[in-house]
C-alpha cells in the first residue's frame, strides 16, 4: 500500500466515520473495487479508528472531562456507601445513604456504560461475521441500502428535548444494541444511533453528542481485542509513516465533518445523504455480481 492509497483510505474514514454513510462499509467497498491491499493489517485500522476517536476528544473535551471526574466521584461515593452500609449493620441509628445519580452528568455516564453493554455482546459474539462480511461487496450494499432508510426515518422522528435526566436506562440500552448491530459493514454507526437517540425522544443536539462520545468505549474496546494481534505484524519504518498519514488525514477530515453533522441532523437533511447510500448501495450489490 502507498501513502498516496493510505491517505485515500484515511481521508474515506475521516468522512464516513461521522457522515452517517458508514465508513466500514466505504472501507470494504473501496478495497474491493480499487484492489487496495492493506496486507489485512490490524494496526493500520486501528489507526484510522484511533485517528477520528482524537477528533470527537477535541471536539467534546470538555464533555468528556466532565464525565471522567464526575464517574471517578461516583465511584467514591459507592465506596463511601459501601462503608455507611458496614457501619449500619452495627449501629443503633442508621445513616443515610449518598445518594450516586444525582445530577445530568452522572446520569450521562451510567447512560454511556448502560449501551455500551449490549455493543460489547453484540460485537464479540459477531466478530466472525462481520470480517466474512468486509471481503464482499454484497453485505456492504445491502446494509448501506438500511442505512438509506434509517436516515429517511430519523428526518421523519418529531423533534423532542430529552436531557439525560429525562431519558430512560432501557433507551439507553437500546441505543446500545443499534450500535452493536451497526458493527456491521455498510450500516453508519452515527446514523444508526443518532436514528435510535432520536426515535427514543433525545434532544437533537445531545443525540448527536451522545452518539459521537458513545464511540469512544466501543473503538476503544475494539483497539484492545487487536492488540495481542498487532504484536504478529512486522512493520517497517517506511510503512509506520505510511500509517500514520492515513491517520492524520483521517483526523482532519473528520474534524470537519463532526462539526457538520451537527447542522446536519438540526435541519432535518439526512435525506440527502439516504439518497447518497441508495445510490452506493445498490452499485455496491451490482458490482458483487459484475466484478
Amino acid at each position: 500500500m502507498s501513502v498516496l492509497q493510505s491517505i485515500f483510505l484515511g481521508v474515506v474514514q475521516g468522512l464516513t466515520e461521522f457522515l452517517p454513510v458508514s465508513s466500514s462499509g466505504h472501507l470494504a467497498i473501496f478495497q474491493n473495487i480499487f484492489h487496495i491491499d492493506t496486507g489485512n493489517s490490524i494496526l493500520f485500522d486501528v489507526l484510522l479508528h484511533i485517528g477520528t476517536l482524537l477528533v470527537v476528544f477535541i471536539v467534546y473535551w470538555k464533555d468528556i472531562w466532565k464525565l471522567i471526574l464526575e464517574a471517578l466521584q461516583m465511584l467514591g461515593d459507592l465506596f463511601a456507601n459501601l462503608g455507611i452500609f458496614l457501619k449500619n449493620r452495627k449501629a443503633v441509628k442508621a445513616q443515610p445513604y449518598k445518594r450516586v445519580v444525582r445530577s445530568n452528568y452522572r446520569k450521562f455516564v451510567v447512560l454511556l456504560i448502560v449501551s455500551t453493554i449490549p455493543t460489547a455482546i453484540i460485537g464479540y459474539l459477531g466478530e466472525k461475521l462481520i470480517k466474512n462480511a468486509s471481503e464482499t461487496l454484497l453485505i456492504p450494499g445491502i446494509c448501506l441500502l438500511i442505512t438509506g432508510v434509517l436516515l429517511l426515518i430519523s428526518d421523519r422522528a418529531e423533534n423532542c428535548y430529552k436531557i439525560p435526566k429525562d431519558i430512560a436506562y432501557r433507551e439507553g440500552a437500546l441505543v446500545g444494541v443499534a450500535q452493536g448491530f451497526a458493527t456491521l459493514p455498510g450500516l453508519s454507526r452515527s446514523g444508526t444511533t443518532i436514528t435510535a437517540c432520536l426515535l427514543c425522544g433525545f434532544d437533537r443536539k445531545f443525540a448527536v453528542k451522545y452518539s459521537f462520545i458513545l464511540s469512544i468505549p466501543a473503538i476503544l474496546g475494539a483497539a484492545v481485542l487487536e492488540v495481542s494481534e498487532i504484536g504478529q505484524e512486522t512493520v517497517t519504518g517506511g510503512l509506520a509513516g505510511t500509517y500514520i498519514a492515513g491517520m492524520i488525514a483521517a483526523a482532519l477530515v473528520g474534524y470537519v465533518c463532526i462539526k457538520a453533522m451537527l447542522i446536519v441532523v438540526k435541519n432535518k437533511k439526512f435525506k440527502y445523504f439516504a439518497y447518497y447510500c441508495f445510490a452506493v448501495g445498490l452499485v455496491s450489490i451490482i458490482g458483487h455480481f459484475v466484478l
